[in-house]
């Protein structure tokens, strides 16, 4: 095989006809967490500004910001990046939910969001949650989706973005 994800496996489930051999449901979200050695303010500001997001990007897809502000402050404020996932393209973001140092979250047309929970730690430090959810797709379109080998790589992307998100986070605390 020439690295190309296997369509007939979700997350290392077999696949028939679609569907994964068991009774359990593909899951809507994809998350995993991280403890990063900085207060949540300094998390929120990494995510909170749009030029920052290619700095911690682990999924390699992520490019330069278009348009957008410097800072992302409210539910409504949009930000567009260039994007590379086998071809270049521009995708423009909407915030949907916003909670200064404790949670943000931006969907485009695809309906999906992708979302950052902060909580603070005894020692000062934040635990990151970052979330793939797509919830809100068709059951068809999540088929789709899981069947594309997306999920897996979604799941690989978010692994590594918090890693480098830790490290910038870390760094800009120490500075």
């Amino acid at each position: 095989m020439t690295g190309r994800a296997d369509p007939r496996r979700l997350d290392g489930r077999r696949l028939a006809y679609g569907r994964p051999m068991t009774d359990q449901p593909i899951p809507a979200q994809i998350s995993a967490s991280t403890t990063v050695d900085a207060p949540p303010a300094v998390v929120f500001a990494i995510l909170s500004d749009p030029r920052q997001h290619s700095r911690i990007d682990g999924s390699g897809s992520v490019g330069s910001v278009i348009e957008g502000p410097e800072r992302l402050t409210a539910k409504g404020d949009t930000f567009s990046v260039k994007m590379k996932i086998v071809v270049p393209y521009k995708i423009t973001n909407h915030v949907v939910e916003l909670e200064p140092d404790r949670r943000i979250a931006w969907r485009h047309f695809g309906g999906h969001r992708w979302r950052y929970e902060l909580e603070p730690t005894d020692d000062g430090g934040t635990t990151v949650t970052e979330t793939f959810d797509y919830s809100r797709y068709k059951p068809f379109a999540a088929k789709v989706l899981a069947l594309s080998g997306a999920l897996k790589r979604n799941r690989h992307g978010i692994e590594q973005t918090l890693v480098r998100l830790k490290k910038a986070a870390e760094s800009d605390a120490a500075a």
